[in-house]
């Protein structure tokens, strides 16, 4: 093969491998945002992390697990628990006017909430935010080492928050001691790091860089103050 043509196929194979990974952050035009709150020491949550499971496999939601630490106390300590995921979901239950939280919990797009594996409840709220269009768009790609987003508004929308979310696609844990005793548990798409971009004062362009380590996917959220709605999300895999 001439060199000139070897180089032009290779221009060519670059510029393919930039296009899918950019189609690939925008999967789903307007993809959902299922977080739900759950516990390896939770005997009444292997049913709902089924269900999350099984909706990590769909391009128009992004599945999230995050499990809490609350139930270390009752004899088994969740090896994905981390404190911030409880302050999470009790920011959450002091938004909706709560006064407690419990597991399993789900949560649709920052707004509706899901107590349980009730799968019809929570198909319902998903195509319910699918069917209402959002004024962001948020655009993420991989260059470098780096994770650049970007994102617009077709109006005003107010004062955002822009967090980076990165999850472990799958992972089975041995439970010793608890409720789930003697039982293995497949998880999916489990929480490991969830961080503060910066905010966002929602009147124009949005454009941030961060290193990004490691192959975990990377998930943006960009989400009203004070655990308010998820406006706009977009996932990297």
């Amino acid at each position: 093969m001439p060199a000139m043509m070897r180089f032009w196929g290779w221009i060519l194979s670059v510029f393919m491998m930039a296009s899918a990974t950019q189609v690939a952050a925008q999967q789903g035009e307007n993809p959902v945002v299922v977080e739900l709150f759950s516990s390896q020491g939770c005997s009444s949550c292997p049913p709902a992390d089924r269900m999350l499971a099984r909706l990590a496999q769909r391009d128009d939601v992004i599945a999230l697990a995050l499990h809490v630490d609350y139930w270390d106390y009752i004899g088994w300590k969740d090896s994905f628990a981390q404190p911030a995921f409880t302050a999470r979901q009790k920011g959450y239950a002091y938004a909706a006017g709560q006064r407690s939280v419990y597991t399993p919990q789900i949560v649709v797009n920052g707004l509706d909430h899901v107590m349980g594996a009730n799968s019809m409840d929570v198909m319902d709220r998903i195509r319910a935010h699918q069917d209402q269009r959002s004024p962001v768009a948020v655009r993420l790609s991989r260059a470098s080492g780096s994770l650049l987003v970007e994102a617009d508004a077709a109006k005003p929308v107010g004062s955002m928050e822009v967090f980076l979310v990165r999850y472990r696609p799958s992972a089975s844990v041995r439970v010793a001691r608890g409720e789930n005793a003697g039982r293995t548990l497949d998880y999916a798409n489990v929480v490991t790091e969830w961080s503060l971009l910066g905010r966002w004062p929602g009147d124009g362009p949005l454009r941030m860089s961060v290193v990004l380590r490691g192959d975990n996917p990377a998930v943006v959220l960009i989400q009203k103050p004070d655990h308010g709605p998820i406006v706009a999300a977009a996932s990297l895999r």
